[in-house]
């Protein structure tokens, strides 16, 4: 059990890894041009090869679908009084509460654990959760919301088109496969070395808050996932995919609209970079909870 966890950290682990100490050398990294080329091209690609050729019923898809909503939801229900309650920012610090790293780290935790399975689960899991994020988001940042914008981001579509080549039984021809599977190849390494490579540039600020948000959302994270799991009946690969994708640290994007619109940046920051650092400690724990049960 300890060499198959193992196995299923290091990846992760590794790639975030040189990401970090690529930027710490102070070596040239186009984070902007990395994001920009794995959202329009490898992920949409990885998302719709995954799903074309894994075995997994558009119930099982929807359900899992269903439970990236219910738990945000109940996320928002947890932080906001608890946020109230210790007299803090709602606009600064709910989203990076309610929005786990779901991609970055989620997606090759699922894909590594629980194989093209996990992967397909994770994706639905996540493809609600970003739509969530991008609507949401800035919402909560600015004050104002922009649902157009999900529907200008290929993942979107990249599902939708994967969903009906699926179902509706359309053959796609070998070339095609082959280099979408290619491009879609590059994606996941590429958004873990761009995660360390972000984590790099984090300056952390009021380092007792951003340990206690940090330590309040992996354990809110966790007893959500494992709780919704159980009062769901998830078992297996289902069970195992809603507690890792709940239980990821916060989001990186969180950081990104804090900076945007100058809701405390640096203390999320903080929050990002130590719930990151506090996840990898405590991964082989999760992994040995979702594996064995």
């Amino acid at each position: 059990m300890q060499a198959d966890i193992f196995t299923i950290i290091a990846p992760v682990f590794l790639c975030s890894v040189v990401g970090f100490v690529w930027a710490k050398r102070g070596e040239r990294f186009e984070v902007a041009f990395v994001t920009r080329l794995v959202t329009f091209v490898g992920f949409p690609c990885l998302v719709f090869t995954t799903l074309v050729k894994v075995e997994i019923t558009a119930q099982a898809m929807g359900v899992m679908g269903f439970a990236s909503l219910a738990t945000l939801v109940v996320f928002a229900a947890i932080t906001v009084p608890a946020l109230k309650l210790a007299n803090l920012d709602r606009r600064a610090f709910l989203p990076a509460m309610i929005f786990a790293n779901t991609g970055n780290m989620g997606l090759p935790l699922c894909l590594l654990a629980f194989g093209d399975e996990g992967l397909a689960l994770g994706i639905s899991y996540f493809t609600v959760n970003a739509v969530i994020l991008f609507v949401l988001g800035p919402a909560i940042a600015a004050g104002n919301a922009n649902p157009a914008q999900a529907l200008r981001e290929p993942l979107v579509w990249s599902v939708v088109l994967a969903l009906i080549v699926k179902f509706a039984d359309i053959p796609v021809p070998e070339w095609l496969f082959r280099s979408l599977d290619l491009m879609g190849g590059f994606a996941i390494p590429l958004m873990l070395i761009a995660l360390g490579v972000s984590l790099a540039g984090l300056r952390i600020a009021s380092m007792g808050r951003s340990v206690a948000l940090s330590l309040f959302r992996l354990a809110m994270g966790f007893l959500v996932g494992w709780g919704a799991a159980a009062l769901l009946g998830y078992e297996g690969a289902a069970r195992g995919v809603l507690i890792i994708e709940c239980a990821m640290p916060a989001a990186v994007f969180n950081y990104v609209y804090a900076q945007l619109h100058d809701n405390r940046p640096q203390e999320i920051a903080g929050v990002v970079l130590i719930s990151t650092l506090l996840s990898f400690a405590t991964l082989p724990a999760l992994l040995w909870f979702v594996i064995q049960g």
